[in-house]
């Protein structure tokens, strides 16, 4: 039997076609979402084929297609909207974001469309006076980060492509209410939480042991987009597939509100939400890291 690559690999899948078709074979390049007991590969477009195991006739690995850099300015620009903090201000081609200090990405500066250095001194100066260090969340490709100067928190943007599918046991709200913040946790902020631009956001939860966070934005090019945050299952509830389901449930209204991609924001480090996103069809888009204003002035 061909062995098939681990889920998330993106593949070109030759499968046998039932006897009484033209062709005896086709062809599928897409990821793989599941090898077992099917094989399921999931398409650019975001078309799932579903193929009997004993009928796949051979498969390889094939390059990821590049990411070019204005679909990282797409993303990143709805992925900003989404994680706005309580303050935003557009500073030429910036996004400023302040959130009362609370989480890094809600107080951070996105430099969408970078032009001088003479913005990095603006940047400083708008944090300086919110008393808050002004952090430079800098995308590959997007901002140059100089040769030894010290960055924090290598992020992985993942994304995948969504389908409609029908609405899973996962209860969504407009709003966290005290049961969805008591298992989050995290000292973080209702209007931090809330927060989006132009947008839409839900709070989902599943058993009352795990909750998560999706908003749903729009990029310059049309596309909307849906990022899953604030994923969070209590300890003693972990390892039952908690997670998946509840990020599948959140995905699944997004998808109806308008959402066609979907990105997840993953410390590198983090290897088992990197393996849960992998297992659910996400791919590594591109990375991000956060660096200090005032290195680079």
């Amino acid at each position: 039997m061909v062995d098939v690559p681990e889920v998330g690999a993106r593949v070109s899948l030759r499968y046998r076609l039932p006897a009484d078709e033209a062709r005896p074979f086709t062809d599928v390049v897409g990821h793989v979402e599941q090898r077992e007991p099917a094989v399921r590969v999931r398409t650019r477009r975001g078309d799932v084929v579903t193929i009997a195991r004993e009928d796949v006739v051979a498969v390889r690995v094939v390059p990821e297609i590049p990411v070019r850099a204005g679909e990282i300015r797409n993303l990143e620009h709805a992925a900003a909207l989404a994680w706005p903090g309580t303050e935003q201000q557009w500073l030429d081609g910036w996004l400023l974001r302040y959130g009362g200090g609370i989480t890094r990405r809600a107080n951070s500066a996105v430099p969408l469309h970078f032009t001088s250095h003479a913005e990095i001194a603006a940047v400083a100066d708008w944090y300086a006076a919110r008393g808050v260090p002004a952090l430079v969340s800098a995308p590959d490709r997007l901002f140059r980060i100089p040769d030894g100067v010290p960055v924090d928190a290598e992020n992985l943007f993942m994304t995948t492509d969504l389908a409609l599918g029908e609405p899973k046991a996962v209860a969504v709200a407009s709003r966290p209410d005290p049961a969805w913040l008591a298992v989050y946790e995290r000292d973080v902020p209702v209007d931090v939480l809330t927060a989006v631009v132009d947008g839409e956001v839900a709070f989902g939860q599943l058993a009352g042991a795990a909750v998560g966070r999706v908003a749903v934005t729009e990029a310059p090019d049309g596309t909307r987009w849906a990022g899953v945050s604030a994923v969070h299952v209590a300890a003693a509830a972990r390892r039952r597939g908690l997670a998946r389901r509840l990020c599948e449930g959140l995905l699944i209204w997004a998808g109806h509100h308008g959402a066609t991609r979907a990105y997840v924001q993953v410390v590198a480090e983090n290897d088992a939400a990197r393996r849960l996103y992998e297992a659910m069809g996400f791919t590594e888009h591109h990375r991000s890291r956060y660096v200090r204003a005032e290195d680079l002035l």
